[in-house]
């Protein structure tokens, strides 16, 4: 595999595991304050979701700063897509 399709499947791999994280974090919260165990949803999501962001930052980046540089950009772009798509619907696009 050449050097660009692993940069590019480590920005995949970014984007991927930051939908992951922030989309659990908005379930999480929806779930949570329904909940009458808040804490245990809100701890229990928290061990969850960094153990498998931390987990696919470790198996990315595989000592290749590039590639961990990378899959950090896709998940903070996750982290703006997420919260694009879970805005509640008429809420304005920006805040004042």
């Amino acid at each position: 595999m050449n050097e660009t399709t692993s940069l590019v499947l480590a920005a995949v791999a970014g984007l991927l595991l930051g939908a992951m994280f922030f989309g659990g974090l908005w379930w999480t919260v929806r779930k949570g304050l329904a909940s009458t165990r808040p804490a245990l949803w809100f701890f229990g999501s928290l061990l969850l979701r960094m153990s498998l962001a931390l987990a696919g930052f470790y198996f990315v980046g595989h000592a290749h700063w590039e590639r961990l540089l990378l899959c950090l950009l896709g998940f903070t772009v996750a982290r703006f897509a997420v919260a694009r798509v879970t805005r509640p619907p008429g809420e304005a696009a920006h805040a004042p």
